[in-house]
């Protein structure tokens, strides 16, 4: 089952499950309790924090949930914060996922130094759900912005032609 976001990140091959992870925790337990998929596969968009490249399509299978204030040392967490379907997690670019879109351009080094390339809302709650049912799962993301002061209006910018990337080459790897 392929999954998104949804509002303005929706696929014509996707079913849109929400935006955040309370929304998409809710929405996709659901969604898995009625009909439990094989397989999920979200799509979506994401935030550099500088080594990928805007316009960049990366597969992942690992998230983590990590704030930007942990690496500032305001806060901790009880909590298993990386959750993973890979076999071989460091081959991983890891994907963090926060209600909140950093803007702060000197936090991507924080992350890059823990192996986390890319920031989506979502992708963290896909996977823990996937954990909790059992059912595999994965992620194929497309570059839109840098996690700095200009990720929304880069975002923005770039999204429409992103979300074409994304859905050319979901469309050439279902042909393949």
């Amino acid at each position: 089952m392929i999954i998104c976001a949804g509002q303005s990140e929706q696929f014509n091959f996707a079913t849109p499950i929400g935006i955040g992870m309370t929304d998409v925790a809710i929405n996709l337990t659901q969604l898995c309790m009625l009909t439990p998929p094989k397989f999920l596969l979200f799509v979506g968009t994401a935030g550099s924090y500088g080594e990928k490249k805007i316009f960049d399509i990366v597969e992942s299978r690992t998230a983590a949930n990590i704030e930007n204030s942990f690496f500032t040392g305001g806060s901790y967490t009880p909590i298993d914060n990386v959750v993973s379907t890979a076999e071989d997690v460091s081959r991983e670019t890891l994907v963090n996922s926060s209600n909140y879109i950093t803007t702060d351009g000197n936090m991507g080094k924080h992350y890059l130094s823990k192996n986390i390339g890319l920031e989506n809302m979502e992708f963290y709650a896909v996977l823990k759900v996937a954990k909790k049912f059992g059912i595999s799962a994965g992620g194929v993301f497309v570059v839109t912005n840098y996690c700095n002061e200009n990720a929304h209006r880069d975002f923005m910018a770039n999204q429409k032609e992103a979300m074409r990337k994304l859905t050319e080459y979901m469309r050439n790897v279902k042909q393949s």
